[in-house]
């Protein structure tokens, strides 16, 4: 059963944080699922993707169905948060990409937009986080501004919290941690084509 004030708040407001969206037992089999090895994050898309550790130093692993349980109930969940979006906003969400990141201390993501108006197919950005027995005093907040820039609101990577927002709508930065921080960024994509080829997902 999907919270449907998620789904109100991003009609109203166009961000929502949802407490408690994963159990305890949830947090602890995804943290379960944390790969051995992990890629340096880039920014950019496809022929543009390059490294930039003085924009982000976050290491990556996307996630793919079918070879971990967790993983996979993880991604059915946000199906079926996806079909809810779909039928109650209309908003013509087609796919959901997905990767763990890690930060070690120290690491950060300056200010950014996960999309650009009308130059890509991101419509709703999601993080959940997976960080058990966080306090405030660990670091590791998201910070959201306004699209004019001002400050919109911090939040701590508690376990279990769901952040969701319109990717377009406002940029975010990650603040350096205290200690190791894992999370789950997603995007709920709507279908990019160019000519008849679908675009792809990464």
């Amino acid at each position: 059963m999907i919270n449907l004030a998620i789904i109100d708040d991003i009609a109203t407001h166009g961000l929502s944080v949802c407490d408690g969206f994963l159990s305890a037992q949830e947090v602890h089999d995804l943290h379960a699922c944390l790969p051995a090895q992990w890629a340096q994050a880039t920014i950019g898309r496809e022929q543009k993707q390059h490294t930039n550790t003085q924009i982000r130093r976050d290491k990556i692993h996307w996630l793919e169905r079918g070879r971990q349980p967790a993983v996979d109930a993880l991604l059915a969940k946000m199906a079926v948060l996806q079909q809810a979006f779909n039928r109650h906003l209309f908003l013509g969400l087609f796919e959901y990409e997905a990767h763990f990141a890690k930060y070690n201390p120290g690491d950060f993501y300056a200010k950014h937009y996960d999309a650009f108006e009308g130059r890509s197919n991101r419509k709703v950005t999601t993080v959940l986080y997976l960080n058990e027995g966080w306090s405030e005093q660990d670091g590791g907040e998201i910070v959201i501004y306004n699209p004019d820039g001002s400050h919109r609101q911090t939040l701590w990577p508690k376990a279990g919290r769901l952040v969701t927002f319109l990717s377009e709508a406002f940029p975010h930065e990650v603040l350096p941690a205290k200690r190791q921080r894992f999370s789950i960024a997603g995007w709920y994509r709507l279908n990019g084509m160019s000519g008849q080829r679908v675009d792809p997902i990464r």
